[in-house]
């Protein structure tokens, strides 16, 4: 991080301190939730569901904002989107919308490069469509060099 990004930083979080002692907690709070991102790639799936409620959880407890990657193939998935949606902004939770028509790895990779206050990445680990051990290892060689973690929310085990 250079001298730049650290001087960004440190300007924002005293803007947003300035606008909570002044009683805009709200200004504040959108402030500080516009520098932490989670981003949050979905498919247009009902298997989404639990990436998004990862996403909602992570995102509450830490004040952050949801960046979506929307990777949905035709309009009939849009369903789920807008119910998605109705919730975020019940629960106050900031996020932007990015839909997309590449490839889940693809489309990822340069979204990362592009975004530089993303703090985690989560996805439905049914979207992967990963049939081989081998590329099982390339998706998860490849997520190792971005520059932050990915989270895989799966179902879990029933016994």
């Amino acid at each position: 991080m250079d001298i730049r990004e650290l001087t960004k930083q440190f300007e924002e979080l005293m803007s947003a301190t300035a606008f909570a002692e002044a009683g805009e907690f709200e200004t504040a709070k959108k402030i500080i939730q516009e520098r932490h991102k989670v981003l949050l790639v979905l498919t247009g799936m009902e298997t989404d569901m639990k990436a998004a409620r990862y996403a909602i959880n992570t995102s509450k407890r830490i004040g952050a904002g949801i960046e979506i990657l929307y990777l949905a193939k035709n309009n009939a998935e849009k369903t789920f989107l807008e119910e998605y949606l109705k919730e975020l902004k019940e629960k106050g939770i900031e996020y932007q919308i990015t839909p997309c028509e590449g490839s889940m790895r693809d489309e990822i990779n340069r979204f990362i490069e592009k975004e530089k206050d993303i703090q985690f990445v989560v996805i439905d680990s049914d979207d992967l469509d990963i049939r081989s051990a081998k590329d099982r290892r390339s998706v998860f060689d490849e997520w190792e060099r971005l520059k932050c973690p990915v989270v895989l929310v799966s179902e879990p085990a029933k016994t």
